[in-house]
C-alpha cells in the first residue's frame, strides 16, 4: 500500500535562482543536494538533485541538468501546478508578500471548499498555496456524479 508522498521532482533552469523561490520566499528549507554524476545505466552526467520539505516530511525535488536538453516553458495553471496547502493567515501574508516582491501573484480565489493564490517560479511553473475552509471533501457519490455528469457531457457536440 502506498504511505504517502516521498517527492516530487521537475527541472529546474538554475539550482540557486530555484532555492531562493522555495527557500526565501515560500519558505521551504534545501534539507539534501547531491551531484548526480553516473546515472543507474553508468552513462556520464553533471546533474544537482535538490530537495526542499514540507512539514509532512514529503518533498519538492529538483534537477538541474545543463548539459541535458529540455523545452523549459511557461506552463498553464491547467496544465501543470504544484498546490501546497498553508493556513488562511500564511496565504495572506504570502499573498502580500509576492505583490510587494514583485513576484507574479494571482488570486485570491474562492473554490467553495478551498481559497487558493498562485505564483510562477523561476522554471515557469506554477505554485498555488491553498488554504481549506471547512470540510474539504465531498463525499465520494457526489464525486463520482460529478465524474460521471462531465464523461457524458464530452459526448455533446460541444466537444465535437
Amino acid at each position: 500500500m502506498i504511505q504517502k508522498l516521498h517527492h516530487a521532482a521537475y527541472r529546474c533552469r538554475d539550482s540557486e535562482e530555484t532555492r531562493q523561490f522555495y527557500e526565501d520566499f515560500l519558505g521551504l528549507h534545501l534539507t539534501q543536494a547531491f551531484e548526480i554524476t553516473t546515472t543507474a545505466t553508468g552513462n556520464q552526467t553533471e546533474v544537482l538533485h535538490t530537495f526542499y520539505a514540507l512539514e509532512d516530511g514529503s518533498s519538492l525535488a529538483f534537477f538541474e541538468a545543463p548539459r541535458q536538453p529540455f523545452d523549459f516553458k511557461v506552463q498553464h495553471d491547467f496544465d501543470l501546478h504544484i498546490a501546497l496547502e498553508v493556513s488562511r493567515d500564511v496565504l495572506l501574508e504570502r499573498f502580500n508578500t509576492g505583490q510587494r516582491s514583485g513576484i507574479e501573484t494571482r488570486g485570491i480565489t474562492d473554490h467553495g471548499f478551498i481559497e487558493s493564490i498562485y505564483f510562477r517560479d523561476p522554471n515557469g511553473y506554477v505554485i498555488e498555496l491553498t488554504a481549506k475552509k471547512g470540510n474539504v471533501f465531498a463525499d465520494e457519490a457526489s464525486a463520482r456524479d460529478a465524474l460521471n455528469a462531465w464523461q457524458s457531457s464530452k459526448n455533446d457536440s460541444r466537444y465535437q
